[in-house]
């Protein structure tokens, strides 16, 4: 005597408990919603100073959880990769990881310059990336195609991973005067370096990709890739700064 709500709503179930890309999809969108409750929650246990940083970070977490939902209601009903919700998703929430580099290092005298040139890259990275994957020729053509576009997103990537780690961000952590901001833009570059790391995996699964095509990994692992690196890096890099915020304050 099931009515059909319950019937959608077991059967929803049913797939979340045997489809691991699904249960990412639930279990991220969770895990962001209340990520960014309590960063914006705790908003009020730090310095004024502080107060922007930890208002961004419960911003990313939470655009990315309301994508989140759209992108699981999207993967449930077609069973496909949500490629544009997902890419909506990230030119937001990717620039605004940038926007964090700014506001850990300004009481170095990091300038709005600093800030654009973060924004840009990290942009450029993503539109190359979307190209790459939502227009793939698919074919003989695929393959370059991924490639090509592959190597065009990389360079912006390559230009946010160098300033974490050497160039303008890593100059001002260390001019600080602050062992806290010092240690957390050194921990968020981690963040580039390996978290950030996860997304090519997934592109290269595409049709075309290096690993579809030398190890035979298809497109249905991205989304899996894709959630587990955005559950790290968005709530990873909220909890970093919330560290810098708390640690300073006290």
């Amino acid at each position: 005597n099931l009515n059909p709500l319950k019937i959608m709503l077991l059967s929803s179930i049913i797939d979340i408990k045997n489809d691991p890309v699904a249960f990412t999809f639930f279990i991220g969108c969770m895990a962001m919603f209340a990520s960014s409750i309590f960063f914006f929650v705790e908003r009020g246990s730090v310095d004024k100073k502080w107060k922007l940083s930890l208002l961004v970070s419960a911003l990313i977490t939470g655009i990315a959880a309301v994508h989140y939902l759209y992108m699981r209601d999207f993967y449930m009903a077609t069973g496909e990769n949500p490629t544009a919700y997902r890419y909506i998703d990230w030119i937001l929430t990717v620039p605004l990881m940038c926007v964090e580099f700014y506001l850990l290092t300004k009481i170095a005298g990091a300038t709005k310059t600093l800030l654009w040139k973060l924004i840009i890259a990290s942009a450029w990275m993503l539109i190359a990336g979307y190209i790459g994957e939502a227009f793939n020729p698919g074919g003989a053509a695929a393959t370059s195609h991924s490639v090509t576009w592959g190597v065009l997103s990389t360079i912006g990537y390559i230009y946010v991973l160098y300033t974490a780690w050497y160039g303008e961000v890593a100059q001002l952590a260390e001019k600080s005067n602050s062992e806290a901001v010092k240690r957390g833009v050194r921990t968020l570059a981690w963040f580039v370096l390996v978290g950030w790391a996860i997304y090519p995996i997934g592109y290269m699964c595409m049709d075309g990709g290096w690993l579809n095509t030398a190890l035979g990994w298809s497109s249905s692992n991205v989304d899996l890739w894709y959630n587990i690196a955005d559950a790290i890096n968005t709530i990873g890099f909220g909890l970093v700064v919330y560290n810098i915020a708390i640690t300073e304050s006290k």
